[in-house]
């Protein structure tokens, strides 16, 4: 039995048209599929106020944050990725009209496709890195895997024995996790640990050396000299080396 909030208006307008051709309130019932109170509700309201459209499409609460609301929202989420609801309903309400509810924020933004996440971790880079390691990519791109086997890789790195960051969240779309606003920045540094060197290539490991005291440019020639030299001199000519410079 279909209930008068789900009727179309082609339905109500079916109901009204059987029962102004002659047919009783069974009758219509019967032909139609609705209950008797369906029908007589339906043609009651089209006799009173000829009506046949159904106004439950207006029912319901109205939606607090419109179009230009939700272009605001996500130019204060912009502004601070680390704004947490609590901040970003403040800053939407000041010199607004109307206030609304941490909440609606909330649902407001997950509706636009927001939701809370942690950032990515990426090294921190000067420009002047960045740059450089830009052109190398581009210098690069065409290699193919035969080529980067003929490649050494060193680097030294420090591993923590404790990791002390803060828990940050940001509000991001599903696409910005490499924005640079959704990214914050590590160093290799922060509490107890040890730094090790070490080099590989496509074909070997190399020795893995740790790191004793600050790595100066004496320390690394000597790393250099008791470590790289024997190691390319195992691998087949034209070797290239290559070393961290982030």
């Amino acid at each position: 039995m279909g209930k008068k909030g789900d009727l179309s208006d082609f339905e109500r307008g079916m109901i009204v048209g059987a029962r102004r051709a002659g047919l009783s309130i069974s009758e219509t019932a019967d032909l139609l599929g609705f209950s008797r109170t369906t029908i007589s509700r339906v043609y009651r309201e089209w006799s009173e106020k000829e009506k046949t459209s159904s106004e439950r499409q207006f029912c319901g609460r109205k939606c607090l944050v419109d179009a230009r609301g939700q272009r605001r929202m996500a130019r204060l989420v912009r502004a601070d990725r680390r704004a947490t609801v609590t901040q970003n309903t403040t800053r939407y309400n000041q010199g607004g009209q109307k206030s609304i509810s941490e909440r609606t924020v909330r649902g407001t933004l997950r509706q636009m496709g927001y939701s809370s996440r942690r950032p990515h971790r990426v090294p921190l880079l000067s420009a002047k890195n960045r740059k450089l390691r830009l052109q190398f990519a581009q210098a690069h791109r065409n290699w193919t895997i035969e080529d980067w086997k003929n490649v050494a890789w060193s680097d030294e790195s420090r591993f923590l024995l404790r990791h002390s960051d803060g828990r940050v969240r940001i509000w991001r779309l599903q696409h910005e996790s490499m924005d640079p606003s959704c990214l914050v920045s590590t160093v290799q540094a922060g509490g107890g640990g040890v730094m090790v060197w070490g080099i590989f290539s496509w074909h070997s490991l190399g020795p893995l050396v740790p790191i004793e005291h600050r790595c100066n440019a004496t320390a690394y020639l000597s790393i250099v000299a008791d470590h790289v030299h024997p190691f390319m001199t195992q691998l087949v000519p034209n070797f290239l080396w290559l070393l961290s410079a982030g």
